[in-house]
């Protein structure tokens, strides 16, 4: 049986106790999540596929 963890849950997970914790930690989350998928898309790293 394999397990694979994608990046993507793990850090919507940690980023939902953070707010929970922490409200004012909101803005800043989402404007670091809005500048990364503002990059991916600019830089197109959504294509990148590792084997």
């Amino acid at each position: 049986m394999n397990i694979h963890f994608s990046m993507v849950p793990i850090v919507s997970l940690v980023c939902g106790v953070l707010i929970l914790v922490m409200p004012k930690l909101l803005n800043y989350i989402i404007a670091l999540y809005l500048i990364a998928i503002g990059l991916i898309g600019l830089f197109g790293m959504g294509h990148l596929h590792v084997s």
